[in-house]
């Protein structure tokens, strides 16, 4: 009797957790586009990342996405249609940091690698999110006008 007390809670458990309503987000198509980038768009580019290697274009709904290279860094920037810079991402390592940045890390996580430094421009904000590491820990830490905060902490296995 309770194996069958027990299938019937679960029957009426597994309907109940069915019939909730889930919505999802519209979703964001990525076309990798060659044939048209607009003039407002490719001089924007041009003016903002003098030294961009490698450009590949992509259509993002009706955006473009652009991933490039400067120097050793890889690059990832979306602009509107009429030209205008949305954002700009720079993946990097300690090397990358400006020194007042790497610094103000080092000051409190001094005994921990920097191992990744990734700089984020929009608008008029830059916001840099570095990775720390020692061998116990990572630490993930977000730098803006000066504030610093640690935005996660994993212990490592």
């Amino acid at each position: 009797m309770p194996i069958i007390l027990f299938g019937c809670i679960m029957m009426l458990a597994g309907t109940k957790l069915m019939a909730q309503d889930y919505k999802t987000l519209p979703p964001i198509i990525i076309t990798p586009t060659t044939s048209y980038v607009p003039e407002k768009v490719w001089k924007s580019f041009q003016s903002y990342c003098t030294n961009a290697q490698n450009a590949e274009w992509y259509r993002l709904n009706k955006k473009f996405l652009v991933k490039y290279m400067t120097e050793d860094k890889k690059n990832q920037a979306v602009f509107g249609k009429r030209g205008r810079l949305i954002y700009n991402i720079s993946y990097g390592y300690e090397n990358n940091l400006p020194e007042e940045i790497r610094k103000q890390v080092k000051s409190t996580y001094y005994d921990y690698n920097i191992t990744g430094a990734i700089k984020v421009t929009q608008s008029k904000r830059t916001i840099w999110v570095v990775n720390v590491e020692d061998a116990k820990k990572m630490i993930l830490v977000r730098l803006e006008d000066g504030d610093m905060d640690e935005i996660e902490n994993y212990n490592k296995i």
